[in-house]
């Protein structure tokens, strides 16, 4: 492990910690191109940034046990502060611009107040940013770039051995914002930031929009590949899964998919079905549960209510292996599926694997092992120790955003999702049965309809900030306008506001009556 220690403009010391060897550097250039130059000198290193205030409480042990692939990146700001600013919001709504600082999670902000990234990764995608003399700039630029190119990015407190005290620093500045959305966003965004400002901030940024404008986007392209490297992290114990299938109506395709997991390489040891059917005197047609014989355990229960949420959380108490296979009932998957999820799980040391899952005759477009903030509540892979923390929330029930919900939930404990695209499930997206069959709800009959959804209602008030509430509210009055009749922007306007207020009324009673 080599240590850089600076103080926030320019290096203080560099050493190598094993041996405790100090490292010649020139006290004149700047952070980052210390950083650059000892990466080369030593191309096979953990290299750790500290600024001089924290380094005596750095947590070597704990430090090193995160580092556990060559492809992680990862840095922790004592005050929360970023250069740049949560007003990244009005343009981009994902999870990784919303820090939980608790815990570790998945996000491209990063800060020179302490941080890690081994340097044969460093030198792979060093030339992949614009050069930037600031260095938390530069570093989080660099994280932005290459995160879905498949480096893993994160926050992460156990850098530190206890709270360090905090000394307000402001890094961000509009003029860095506005830069950084050019350079890394469709230039679209530069505009709609610089209206958004106006609106929401009362501002005009001309400067920083005019300046945004001279810089190009940063194109170059290093694919890391992680399954090229080896964790240091042991995951797995025990390579036990059970497999939860909630269905409806589906008998034959739920069929075939016992069929195919009879066919594994790898068995699961129980698959938990939860079967649903509100039809009065209804009861289970799934006769060849009792009919065959099957290699594995089956659970299966019988209810006579319908909703998917109230399914999986039947389902998820029956669970008793190592991990978790969230599946649907009309998927076909390949026989070494099983098998392939553990070596991908060994190889990357991750704990929670979102699988390709495409429809028959659908292309694959997305081809690199990355972060995702995306759950699929049934192509997911999570280790069952999680499981107990989180839940899906009934409040999404007969509407979307549940699974979405349940991945934002896992990030909220320290649980990191992992898109792999050479694990494929086939998704067949039955005509018949199934849990998005349409369902009355209470606002149907209103005069004035909820825009968004009330169940997308409540995924935003759970999880965004605001300003990525009103970035959202703001894309999605634009792109509403061209699909709707009423061409008055006035008009619209007060029409949309209605409605978003609608949305509101309805998602704050889903979430009273499922608290």
């Amino acid at each position: 492990m080599i240590l850089l220690v600076h103080n926030g403009i320019t290096v203080d010391e560099v050493c190598l910690v094993t041996n405790n060897i100090t490292i010649d550097f020139n006290p004149n250039e700047s952070i980052i191109s210390v950083l650059k130059e000892v990466s080369i000198t030593y191309p096979d290193e953990l290299l750790v940034w500290v600024k001089r205030d924290y380094k005596a409480l750095l947590d070597y042990n704990e430090i090193e046990s995160f580092f556990y692939h060559k492809c992680i990146m990862a840095s922790y700001s004592v005050t929360g502060n970023y250069c740049i600013s949560s007003r990244i919001g009005y343009v981009e709504q994902t999870p990784f611009t919303n820090v939980s600082r608790d815990v570790s999670f998945p996000t491209w902000l990063m800060s020179t107040d302490v941080g890690g990234i081994f340097t044969e990764t460093f030198n792979r995608i060093i030339e992949t940013v614009s050069s930037n003399k600031n260095p938390d700039y530069f570093l989080t630029s660099l994280a932005k770039h290459n995160m879905p190119l498949g480096l893993f990015c994160y926050s992460n407190p156990k850098f530190l051995k206890q709270n360090a005290e905090q000394k307000t620093i402001e890094r961000s500045s509009v003029l860095l914002l506005f830069k950084f959305v050019k350079q890394h966003y469709k230039s679209v965004w530069v505009f709609n930031l610089f209206v958004c400002y106006i609106l929401f901030e009362k501002q005009l940024p001309v400067f920083p929009f005019l300046n945004a404008l001279f810089y190009k986007r940063n194109k170059k392209k290093v694919y890391l590949d992680p399954l090229r490297f080896a964790s240091t992290k042991p995951t797995i114990t025990n390579k036990t899964i059970d497999v939860i299938i909630p269905t409806i109506g589906r008998k034959e395709h739920l069929f075939n998919v016992l069929k195919d997991l009879e066919k594994q390489t790898l068995l699961p040891n129980n698959v938990i079905i939860i079967e649903q059917n509100p039809d009065k005197g209804s009861k289970s047609e799934l006769d060849y549960l009792q009919n065959q014989s099957w290699p594995f355990n089956i659970i299966h229960k019988f209810l006579k209510s319908t909703g998917v949420c109230k399914a999986r959380n039947m389902a998820l108490k029956f669970v008793d292996s190592d991990w978790c296979f969230f599946a649907d009932d009309d998927i076909r998957i390949e026989p070494n599926l099983i098998e392939n999820i553990f070596k991908t799980i060994e190889v990357l040391g991750v704990e929670n694997l979102n699988l390709l899952c495409l429809q028959p005759h659908e292309k694959q477009s997305y081809f690199y092992v990355s972060q995702t903030d995306i759950f699929g509540s049934g192509s997911s892979i999570v280790k069952t120790s999680f499981l107990d923390k989180v839940v899906f929330d009934t409040s999404f029930e007969f509407g979307y955003g549940e699974d979405s919900d349940f991945g934002m939930q896992l990030r909220k404990v320290g649980a990191d999702i992992i898109f792999i695209p050479t694990i494929r499930i086939t998704h067949l997206k039955a005509p018949i049965g199934g849990f998005r069959t349409k369902h009355m709800t209470r606002w149907e009959t209103e005069s004035i309809q909820p825009k968004p959804s009330p169940t997308l209602m409540v995924f935003i008030k759970k999880h965004y900030n605001t300003f990525q509430t009103v970035g959202y509210k703001y894309t999605l009055f634009l792109k509403f306008y061209k699909k709707q009749k009423v061409k008055n922007p006035i008009a619209y306007f007060k029409l949309m506001q209605k409605q978003w207020k609608q949305s509101e009324y309805w998602s704050e009673k889903l979430m009273k009556n499922n608290a």
